[in-house]
Formats: C-alpha cells, structure tokens, sequence
C-alpha cells in the first residue's frame, strides 16, 4: 500500500499538468473565448485566415477570429470575430483580409471610420475587402514579363522625307 501512494500522486499530478496544458492550447487557438464582442464580416475569399487569427487595429491585436462559415446561398464566407470589451468600433468602420509577409499568417485588420456611433454586438461590417492571392499575383506578373519581348525593335520605317525613326520612340541610342 505504501508503494501505491506516490505511484497515485505521480498520476494525478500528470493528469493535472496535462489538464493545464490543454486549457492553455484551447485558449490560445481561440476555441475558448476569453471574454469580448462579437461582430460580423462577410468576404468572397478568406485566403488562408484561420480560427484564432488576430483581428488588428493600427497593428495592435485587438480580437481574434471565432468561427468561419459559408454563405450556401451567396458562397459568400462569413466569419466571426471576437472584439476585445474595451475597444469600440466606428459603425461606418471597414475589415480587411492583410497577411503579415510573403510567409506570414493572414490576419482581419480593422480601419475605423469617423463615425461617433459605434457597432453593437452581432452587427456586420458593410465594408469588407478580401484576401488578396499572391500566388495569383505572382503568376500574372510572371506571365506579363513573357510576353514582353523587342520585336520591333531593329525595324525601321520610312517616312516622306527618308529618315529613319526608332520603332520605339523611348528607346535610348547606343
């Protein structure tokens, strides 16, 4: 029996850290709200924003992302942000889909309108703008710098008088 004491002890405490740690992971993946507002966004594309982003104003992380949906009418996603209690937004305000880098997470940033009322609980953002595909972005840039090429640049055309001019006018002499 005496043997069985700190074997018992051992598990509880192994328990109890296991049970912190999972509190701890739950929190900070946003799963469990720890206390704000909620309100509304709706976007056409959400790129890669995930449960738990921050939500930012001016930078300053001021709420997280709670829930993402999809509209099955208009396709459109809609998510729920969770706002910090002290922190009241402008009604005429506008989210946006950022991303802190070419690597970085995506994140809702907030621009604050001037307005002197400020959203209630549950109320949607009218203005919205969505996430922006870099991959896409890249690719088309890619694709534009191909298809630049001087064809026309040795060309030459006569005019009335017999003079040459450089099929690109722009173009600087050698």
């Amino acid at each position: 029996m005496t043997r069985r004491l700190p074997e018992l002890l051992t598990g509880f405490a192994v328990i109890a850290v296991a049970a912190v740690f999972l509190v701890y992971a739950l929190r900070t993946t946003g799963e469990i709200s720890t206390g704000g507002y909620p309100l509304r966004a709706q976007f056409s594309s959400i790129g890669a924003l995930a449960l738990g982003a921050d939500v930012k104003i001016g930078g300053v992380v001021v709420g997280h992302v709670a829930d993402e949906r999809l509209d099955p009418v208009t396709y459109a996603a809609k998510v729920r942000l969770i706002i910090d209690h002290d922190i009241k937004v402008p009604v005429d305000s506008s989210a946006s889909i950022a991303s802190d880098g070419l690597l970085g997470g995506s994140y809702v940033s907030i621009s604050p309108g001037g307005s002197d009322e400020m959203m209630a609980p549950d109320q949607t953002f009218q203005v919205t703008q969505s996430a922006i595909n870099i991959e896409d972005l890249l690719g088309k840039f890619i694709f534009s710098m191909g298809g630049t090429s001087n064809k026309g640049a040795g060309d030459s055309s006569g005019t009335s008088s017999g003079q040459t001019q450089p099929a690109n006018p722009m173009a600087l002499p050698h």
